[in-house]
């Protein structure tokens, strides 16, 4: 069983999304031992005894740093993709937390936005490293 059905299924956790079901577009991003991975590829034997975290364990109550940012730049629209989104940008951060525009783009490229709010999203992150704050969209 692919970790994202159990998360979702057996522990109703359901903020991590079903997307592609291939690992391509981001949406069932969550965090294993600190690292980002595609949930729907990973067996859920392999995270046994290892730490899981997903977007609600990011933050209780939505006060993440990155939440927070997301709200700012008004990044969701459709919202699907945006727990993927923000996962992804939080392993990125906890291993680059000065990033530039480039290392962005180049952390971010394998997660997928319909709605293309790419640029509220490296607006976002660049706010949170405190590289850039003003609004790219």
């Amino acid at each position: 069983m692919p970790l994202l059905w159990y998360l979702r299924e057996k522990l109703d956790l359901t903020g991590t999304k079903f997307g592609c079901g291939m690992g391509l577009c981001g949406a069932c991003t969550v965090h294993l031992d600190g690292q980002a991975i595609r949930s729907c590829l990973t067996p859920v034997s392999t995270a046994f005894g290892r730490d899981i975290t997903t977007i609600e364990g990011l933050s209780e109550d939505g006060s993440h740093p990155l939440q927070l940012a997301w709200i700012r730049h008004r990044v969701p629209q459709c919202g699907y993709c945006q727990a993927g989104q923000i996962m992804n940008a939080a392993s990125f951060l906890a291993t680059n937390p000065s990033p530039d525009r480039d290392a962005v783009d180049q952390a971010m490229q394998g997660n997928i936005c319909r709605c293309g709010t790419y640029n509220r999203i490296k607006a976002a992150i660049l706010d949170v490293a405190g590289t850039e704050s003003e609004d790219m969209a």
